[in-house]
């Protein structure tokens, strides 16, 4: 016997009412509950059509609408539940159409249930969207402008918010990706670059205007040559899955840019899209992935599973609030309310065996039919927590070490979450490789002066072992930052102590205070010539640190060319000339060769393989003349003891062995190397540093100096062991061994 939700529903289907309202649709025949979403097929008897399942645990009635071009909506009742799945095939519904939900069912705040059929809700599977998201009252499933607003998330909405919303849109699964070839760099041989898709090209002179700012545009060999003039591996975009705006934004005329607000986990952001929203997202995406493919550059997205786009208990009614609300989203004792580990008003509850389906597919569908090659997840501790706490044994965790595709792809955690107990540096188990903010703050404050001691930078220059050094897991577990989209660009690092946000429109109160910058002398842009050359060697400094250390280095989109956002350290919401790559800086030559000393960088990282080690380094005697894989020395040529360790520091002498580089090549055969000294010194003037001698070396060679404006190094000059090499101030100086 149907429900009395169902007899309504069926009852209304039956009215004709016009435009965007209720009219009869067309037959609706059992279907399968599996797989979920939207799928074009062949039904029974050669009949083309669309599979529509969804996951709706608790609810009394689902109604599948699909829209006509004229956006006359047709309702269908899905009466077939299987699982908890309400599924039903519709011939004649093609590629192109769209659709969304209407989910019946209780409304009793009170525990948990936010069931209004009053509101539309996008299909968490679907492949495309159509339409913006500018949540007016009418998208809400309570009264928002209730008179009472401590009560107001009680009181339910009846207003259709159909006109209002986007819609899914069913999407033809036509490519197998057979000719596509992936380019399976080694962990250890990558080099990532984060990068907005629109902001990346927006300004590019070389991509066409109606490209820029979009999939297609990426995929010009415009800003594909940029990325293979750096020699970097792969691009980790920001986020691309179906993302909204928030309210606060929209009403001070801004938009989420970054775009850590997801609404569609198998949908590429529509607006990032040249060629249309009715489906054609879909293939510019692929288009992009395989462009990229073919340089062999991979693809890593970075993923927002912990929360979504609705908010806590005041916010929009979109997706799956509306489908079921106790079944998606973590909630407090009091089930009006939402528990947050996210900072963003809900979190999702992967514990719940169909939210985790939900991810998963998701993931898997990314790889499997998008191309992509790996995933950074957003606050990553929030989806590993069991019932409260962080947990290394999760569901999440362990689905994922078991799945035959996604086990095999790049995984990386940010390592924490806003709730008590969530930053877990460290802890993720093998498989995973992580963000390391101690590396990023540990050489922060090596090179603005305030380490109290060298003991945090000797880890973090070589791979973190201290962190990573168990379970298997590899040097390349840490990927080793020093500036990320969240926080200053590294020359506003280098030329801002405090934040500068005022055009968030937050009275500057977003965005971290604990930035660990130093700005040369001078508050923001000066006309002070000294000041701009040192804060132009100290970027070098700072690339060159994080280039030659162990471990997977990320840059960001910009800072190999100086981009500045004017000190604005949390520019989520800046889709502007302030988000956006300047690629006029280019032209000037100080910043020309700011972009050609990273790429000489990264190609003397290709080339040796002690600079991109595979295994930890030991620090023990690996022949008789007591030569160890990894030393370390102070100024006067003598190896650092316990206490040089705990003493305050501003120059550090780190020996590399490429003679006893562990491990075999891909033939078997033992892997060999230069050998290297690397000396940072971070001191306001000249120091003298006494060069190693017999066994480290007889003599060196000059390969890298950034106290060079004119250029970065001065390749061939010999110096003799036991002689004492005057150091520039604030310099790295990488050396060759010779003998």
């Amino acid at each position: 016997m149907s429900s009395a939700a169902e007899q309504e529903a069926v009852r209304r289907n039956g009215t004709a009412t016009g435009r965007r309202e209720a009219v009869p649709g067309p037959a609706v025949w059992p279907g399968a509950p599996t797989p979920l979403g939207a799928r074009f097929r062949v039904g029974p008897d050669g009949v083309a059509g669309t599979n529509f399942a969804l996951w709706a645990g608790g609810a009394e009635a689902v109604e599948l609408c699909l829209f006509d071009e004229d956006g006359t909506e047709r309702r269908l009742v899905l009466t077939e539940l299987t699982h908890e799945i309400r599924h039903g095939f519709v011939p004649g519904v093609r590629p192109g159409r769209r659709y969304g939900y209407r989910v019946h069912g209780r409304w009793d705040p009170w525990t948990g249930a936010r069931w209004n059929p009053a509101k539309l809700l996008l299909d968490p599977y679907a492949r495309a969207v159509d339409g913006s998201f500018t949540l007016p009252p009418e998208v809400y499933g309570h009264v928002r402008d209730w008179p009472q607003q401590h009560v107001a998330d009680t009181v339910r909405d009846e207003r259709d918010s159909a006109p209002y919303v986007p819609k899914g849109v069913v999407v033809h699964d036509d490519d197998d990706w057979a000719d596509d070839r992936r380019p399976k760099t080694p962990w250890a041989d990558s080099v990532i670059y984060e990068l907005h898709v629109r902001g990346f090209t927006r300004l590019h002179p070389g991509v066409p205007e109606e490209l820029r700012g979009t999939y297609a545009g990426l995929a010009h060999p415009a800003a594909v040559g940029h990325l293979l003039r750096l020699g970097v591996t792969a691009v980790e975009l920001l986020p691309v899955h179906q993302f909204a705006h928030e309210d606060h934004l929209l009403r001070r005329g801004l938009h989420n840019y970054w775009g850590y607000n997801s609404i569609g986990y198998f949908a590429p952001h529509a607006g990032y899209s040249a060629s249309g929203t009715a489906g054609q997202q879909v293939g510019e995406f692929k288009r992009m992935v395989r462009a990229l493919h073919d340089a062999g550059i991979e693809v890593i997205l970075d993923v927002v599973y912990n929360h979504t786009a609705e908010a806590g208990e005041l916010g929009p009614m979109l997706s799956l609030r509306g489908i079921d609300n106790r079944g998606y989203y973590r909630l407090q004792s009091d089930a009006r309310r939402y528990a947050d580990y996210t900072g963003c008003g809900n979190t999702l509850h992967v514990v719940r065996p169909q939210v985790l389906r939900l991810i998963t597919d998701s993931l898997r569908y990314w790889v499997t039919e998008m191309g992509v090659d790996g995933f950074r997840f957003d606050l990553a501790a929030a989806l590993a927590r069991s019932l409260h706490d962080v947990d290394m044994l999760s569901p999440f965790l362990a689905v994922i070490a078991q799945d035959p595709v996604l086990r095999r792809v790049k995984l990386i955690a940010e390592p924490w979450d806003v709730g008590n107990g969530g930053y877990q540096v460290g802890a993720f188990p093998p498989l995973w490789t992580e963000w390391n903010d101690r590396y990023r703050d540990a050489v922060r404050d090596f090179w603005r002066g305030a380490l109290p001691d060298v003991r945090d930078l000797g880890y973090r220059l070589t791979g973190s072992s201290d962190l990573y050094a168990w379970g298997g897991r590899r040097p390349y577990a840490s990927v080793n930052f020093v500036t990320a989209h969240d926080g200053f660009t590294l020359r506003d690092l280098v030329s801002y102590e405090q934040k500068h946000n005022e055009a968030n429109g937050e009275g500057n109160r977003d965005g971290t205070s604990d930035n660990r910058a130093w700005n040369c002398g001078a508050e923001g842009e000066s006309e002070d010539t000294g000041i701009n050359a040192l804060r132009r060697r100290q970027l070098r400094n700072l690339l060159a640190t994080l280039l030659l250390s162990t471990g997977v280095p990320m840059l960001v989109a910009g800072d190999e060319m100086g981009r500045t956002q004017g000190g604005n350290n949390n520019a989520y919401c800046q889709d502007n000339e302030i988000g956006w790559l300047d690629w006029s800086l280019l032209e000037q030559p100080r910043w020309r060769e700011l972009t050609e000393l990273t790429a000489r960088l990264l190609r003397l990282r290709h080339t040796h393989p002690v600079l991109r080690r595979r295994a930890f380094f030991s620090g023990l005697p690996q022949a008789a003349d007591g030569l160890r894989d990894l030393a370390w020395f102070t100024p006067q040529g003598t190896e650092m003891t316990e206490a040089d360790w705990y003493a305050p520091a501003a120059t550090v002498g780190l020996y590399l062995s490429g003679r006893d580089i562990p491990g075999l090549d891909a033939r078997g055969e033992p892997v060999t190397d230069d050998s290297f000294l690397a000396i940072l010194h971070a001191g306001h003037r000249p120091a003298g540093f006494r060069l190693p001698g017999a066994p480290w070396a007889r003599g060196y060679e000059l390969v890298l100096d950034t106290s060079r404006e004119d250029q970065a190094a001065a390749p061939g000059t010999a110096h003799p062991a036991d002689r004492t090499l005057t150091v520039p101030a604030r310099s790295v100086q990488l050396l060759r061994v010779t003998g």
